[in-house]
């Protein structure tokens, strides 16, 4: 589903990403992990196609397409959806109308209002959330938790085939990380194809959402990948005696 080949990345004239390689196939769970500034996030809004990461060299190649240099809006109706570390506040415009329009620009036509309310309703007791959410500014005055619940009702009406979690589990209590897991593995049920990057510095949410693949970044590149193991070893060790480490392969189930 997506290839990214020797990419190099810079934000501010510095260079986070160097020469980064990933395949993540068809259907399948990969993990980020490492310590801080070491381009867990940049990856995420790259592959997103925010213009303030500028990318020098290398392709993103998603389903088959070149999509290094396509706009955000444009990745998006392709199938990818970034939920956001921090979702941004907008105020005036009501989250009704922003999933609204998210959701008939996906489709390329006006959805229909009735249609839209039953399946925003749906979706928003699956999460628990409060539906006076849905009629307030989009994620002004929600709580960390509201916001991210909010990130993953767009995720279920927007239907996307690859998803980015930039640390999804971030101010999330333990009841709401449930609820917020339980969720994006329900959607995986549903649409088994379904690819996941989880970008995250806690393990806790692999409890929930369980990886085929788990790597630890460094240096702007991968250093190392695993599976779910490499995860609980990590929580116990840290990431230190990893650091200067060769990137080792493990065989993807899904390739066979």
């Amino acid at each position: 589903m997506l290839t990214i080949k020797n990419l190099n990345v810079s934000v501010s004239d510095k260079e986070v990403l160097k020469d980064f390689n990933l395949e993540i196939n068809d259907g399948s769970i990969h993990v980020i992990m490492g310590p801080n500034g070491v381009g867990k996030s940049t990856l995420s809004r790259v592959i997103m196609g925010d213009n303030n990461y500028k990318v020098s060299n290398g392709k993103i190649i998603f389903n088959g397409e070149d999509i290094t240099k396509l706009s955000t809006d444009v990745r998006s109706r392709l199938g990818i959806f970034l939920a956001m570390q921090n979702p941004l506040e907008i105020d005036g415009v009501s989250n009704q109308d922003f999933l609204r329009t998210a959701m008939s620009s996906h489709l390329d036509k006006q959805v229909g209002l009735y249609a839209f309310i039953k399946e925003c309703e749906l979706a928003s007791e699956e999460l628990k959330m409060d539906k006076k959410l849905i009629h307030r500014s989009l994620n002004v005055g929600f709580s960390g938790g509201e916001k991210k619940k909010n990130e993953v009702l767009q995720l279920k009406l927007l239907k996307p085939s690859f998803i980015i979690l930039d640390e999804i589990d971030s101010g999330l209590d333990v009841d709401s990380l449930k609820i917020v897991a339980k969720n994006i593995v329900d959607y995986k049920k549903e649409y088994p194809d379904t690819s996941i990057l989880i970008i995250t510095h806690l393990t806790k949410i692999l409890d929930y959402i369980k990886p085929n693949y788990v790597h630890i970044i460094g240096n702007g590149r991968i250093i190392l990948t695993g599976d779910y193991s490499l995860a609980k070893k990590i929580e116990d060790v840290g990431y230190k005696e990893y650091l200067d480490k060769s990137n080792v392969i493990v065989k993807d189930s899904h390739d066979e």
